[in-house]
């Protein structure tokens, strides 16, 4: 049997880069996919110099059709995803509803989408992780609105059309009366740890795990210089949930391999 799979969206800089280098070093075959073809190359490129089994594919997870396609290519292949790290995000300037609406659609419906694509070459055992952060903390939230993400009967279609009213209330501009955060980002962060609530109970039979993992303020093109931490010490935990064994948790939040509130 040849090594495992792993699959990582956004991931030709930054953090994806790095879990990308981490997950080849403990000996997965990994596919480096980003939205820009040529940069994702260049960065597979880099790691595959290092003697690490990478290799790059494009994938825009904001695009149904990239979506689409890049399911398909994995099903023509005829091999088990094992893992599969949703890290594709975006963090975009201004605020309105314009912006709130590409934010969701790719560190939200987007990472949803993926992982519907991925989900026919996800075997028993499979593991996918959400890359969430601490910004997607619930205290921003209105109680009213708390409550409603974290409603137990919560399912996608509910999910999809609260999210939906955030960016209706932003085009009114009635947000705020309304008990939602000012920062599209935060909102999309609050989606994706409630998305994995939602969508790990439907899989715990088929034996895959889905979590979400806040790598903390990192060092990167988003996080900054002044950030304190390094790419690798964000990856780490990431990874350590791309990892788990098949009795590991399933349906929760991590950051560095502990379980916390949102």
């Amino acid at each position: 049997m040849g090594s495992e799979l792993a699959v990582v969206t956004g991931a030709n800089r930054g953090i994806g880069l790095e879990v990308c280098r981490q997950l080849a070093q403990r000996g997965m075959r990994v596919l480096l996919t980003s939205r820009d073809a040529q940069r994702g190359q260049q960065a597979a490129e880099r790691l595959a110099g290092q003697g690490l089994a990478v290799e790059a594919r494009q994938l825009d997870v904001a695009d149904p059709a990239s979506v689409s396609s890049f399911g398909r290519a994995l099903a023509d292949a005829g091999e088990p995803v094992h893992v599969l790290v949703n890290n594709a995000g975006v963090s975009l300037d201004g605020f309105d509803a314009g912006v709130a609406e590409r934010t969701l659609a790719t560190n939200t419906f987007g990472a949803a989408a993926v992982t519907d694509a991925v989900l026919p070459v996800l075997p028993r055992g499979g593991r996918v992780v959400m890359v969430s952060s601490g910004m997607g903390s619930l205290s921003a939230f209105s109680e009213a609105l708390r409550a409603r993400f974290l409603d137990p009967d919560l399912d996608r279609a509910g999910l999809e059309a609260l999210l939906g009213e955030f960016v209706e209330a932003v085009r009114r501009g009635d947000h705020r009366r309304q008990g939602w955060p000012g920062n599209a980002y935060s909102v999309s962060k609050a989606g994706i740890n409630a998305l994995v609530r939602v969508v790990a109970p439907s899989l715990r039979d088929r034996g895959v795990l889905v979590n979400a993992v806040c790598p903390g303020w990192v060092r990167s093109d988003m996080g900054g210089r002044g950030a304190p931490r390094s790419l690798q010490e964000g990856a780490s935990g990431i990874v350590w949930a791309a990892t788990l064994g098949t009795d590991g948790p399933t349906g929760s939040i991590f950051r560095d391999g502990r379980r916390i509130d949102w």
